[in-house]
């Protein structure tokens, strides 16, 4: 049976926790910042843990993340 592939782009977006939760950073925050206000700016900042929907779907594109 040949190894399965990781995508590239869930590799380089997401990162697994411990307990198995899947880690991201917040979109819209690569530029144009001039244009968003300082309470987004402010929120967009670290990273948060995904929903268990969003989750599910990460995990199938990243099957050796443990």
């Amino acid at each position: 049976m040949p190894k399965m592939k990781t995508k590239s782009s869930a590799k380089k977006r997401f990162k697994m926790t411990a307990t198995g939760k899947i880690r991201a950073a917040g979109a819209g925050k690569q530029h144009g910042m001039i244009k968003r206000s300082n309470k987004q700016i402010r929120n967009q900042r670290g990273t948060f843990i995904l929903s268990p929907g969003d989750t599910g779907l990460v995990k199938i594109h990243m099957p050796y993340a443990r």
